[in-house]
């Protein structure tokens, strides 16, 4: 009985040993939301990259999943795991071909392994009208 209890107490140190080794990464971006003001129906393509560090001390980080709120939105991100103290990037390229011009924002929502799992981005601006001075 002496041997079980000990062994389940070994079991439970090292556990909590290794989730303490194991701490959850963490992910800062320099910015959460980019305007591109005002442009022109003329050029509706435009991008903008967002960039990131892994600020936690000891596991990469990882970008699981990058997903844009519309089909207008395209995200392209760092795939390779981030170390420590290293940045990454997402680069965010809206397309306004087809669609009305004026106001707009929309989302993007980045899954990872850190602490916070779930960071949203948004991008915002105004499209003008091709014949607009």
């Amino acid at each position: 009985m002496k041997r079980f209890v000990w062994f389940i107490m070994m079991l439970l140190l090292s556990v909590s040993y290794a989730s303490a080794q194991n701490a959850p990464s963490e992910i800062k971006f320099n910015e959460t939301t980019h305007d591109f003001g005002t442009f022109s129906e003329n050029k509706p393509v435009v991008s903008y990259t967002f960039t990131f560090t892994n600020v936690s001390e000891k596991v990469p980080l990882v970008l699981n999943q990058v997903m844009a709120s519309c089909g207008c939105t395209v995200a392209e991100y760092t795939i390779e795991p981030v170390l420590p103290g290293k940045t990454g990037t997402v680069k965010v390229t809206y397309d306004g071909t087809g669609k009305y011009p004026g106001k707009f924002k929309k989302s993007i929502t980045v899954r990872s392994n850190a602490k916070t799992e779930l960071v949203r981005l948004f991008i915002e601006g105004d499209m003008t009208p091709k014949d607009a001075q």
